[in-house]
C-alpha cells in the first residue's frame, strides 16, 4: 500500500509523559480544536476545558483538554425551540460519551499532525466533582477524559495491540480456544516486556495472595488484571460523580411518563 501521511500518523501515536518549554500558539490550538468539533456527532454533546497552567497540568504539559459529555448546552437549546427532553438520562448519556469520545481522537489526531504529543487520562469521570468545581460547570455537564497535550520532549514507541485475529470478527464472533487466547496474551505481553514497560514496578495485590510475578515476568495482561480485578468495586464509585453532575441513570422525566400514558 502507498505512503498516507494519515495512517502514518495514526499508526505512530504512542502516549508522550514527557514535554519540552515550547507553548503551542493560540493559532495551534484553536486549528486542534477546530478539528476536534468536525468529528462525527449525534447532537454536538461534547465540550471541551482548556487549562494552559503548566504548574498544575499532568507531566507539566503546556495543554490540558478536559473533554465533556455536554447535556446542559441541548437542553438550552431544546428550550428555545419549546421542547423539553424526554430521553432518559441512560439514553442522553451514552449518546453524548460517544459524541465526546469521538472529538478527543480528533483532538488526538490534529494534534500529531502539528507535531505535538499527548496522554489520555482517563479517571476524569472519578474526579468529576472536581473538576466540576475548578471550571464552575453547570449541571449536566460531565468530564468524560482528559488529555494532556504539548511538544514531545521523547519519543515513545507505539505500544503493543492484539492481533487481527483477536480484534476483527467478520460475520460471526468467534469461539476462542484457550491457545487462542494465549497466542493474543503472548503478542501483548512479550511487546510490553520488549519496551521494559512497567519498569517502574507492578500494581500491589490487595487480597493476599502470593506475587508469581518478577520484574521480568509482570507485563500488560497480569496488569490488566490487577487493575480490573481490584479497583472500582463499587458502582457508586461512578453513579456519585455522574449524580453529583445532574445525571440519574433511574430517571424517567416527568414529561416522558406523561406522554407514554398519553400514548396507551
Amino acid at each position: 500500500m502507498d505512503a498516507n501521511p494519515i495512517i502514518d500518523v495514526l499508526m505512530r501515536r504512542a502516549s508522550v509523559r514527557e514535554y519540552t518549554n515550547k507553548v503551542p500558539s493560540d493559532e495551534t490550538v484553536e486549528m486542534i480544536v477546530r478539528a476536534g468539533q468536525q468529528a462525527p456527532f449525534a447532537a454536538q454533546l461534547g465540550s471541551l476545558l482548556l487549562r494552559r497552567d503548566r504548574e498544575k497540568n499532568p507531566f507539566h504539559a503546556p495543554l490540558l483538554f478536559t473533554v465533556c459529555a455536554d447535556v446542559h448546552r441541548l437542553e438550552l437549546v431544546l428550550a428555545r425551540r419549546g421542547w423539553k427532553r424526554v430521553t432518559s438520562d441512560a439514553a442522553i448519556l451514552l449518546f453524548a460519551i460517544q459524541d465526546a469520545a469521538y472529538m478527543a481522537e480528533n483532538l488526538v489526531i490534529a494534534g500529531e499532525a502539528l507535531g505535538l504529543g499527548s496522554c489520555y487520562l482517563g479517571a476524569a469521570p472519578f474526579i468529576a466533582d472536581r473538576i466540576a468545581e475548578e471550571y464552575e460547570l453547570p449541571k449536566r455537564v460531565f468530564p468524560v477524559v482528559q488529555l494532556a497535550m504539548g511538544y514531545p520532549a521523547a519519543a515513545p514507541r507505539p505500544r503493543p495491540r492484539y492481533p487481527l485475529s483477536f480484534s476483527l470478527f467478520e460475520d460471526r464472533y468467534p469461539v476462542f480456544s484457550g491457545g487462542e487466547v494465549d497466542a493474543a496474551m503472548a503478542v501483548m505481553d512479550e511487546g510490553y516486556l520488549a519496551q521494559d514497560y512497567y519498569r517502574e514496578g507492578a500494581i500491589p495485590l490487595e487480597d493476599g495472595r502470593p506475587d508469581a510475578f518478577s520484574r521480568r515476568s509482570y507485563s500488560w495482561t497480569e496488569h490488566m488484571g490487577r487493575k480490573w480485578g481490584q479497583w472500582l468495586r463499587n458502582p457508586e464509585d461512578l453513579l456519585g460523580p455522574l449524580l453529583a453532575c445532574g445525571f440519574d441513570l433511574n430517571e424517567v422525566p416527568d414529561n416522558a411518563e406523561k406522554q407514554g400514558s398519553e400514548a396507551a
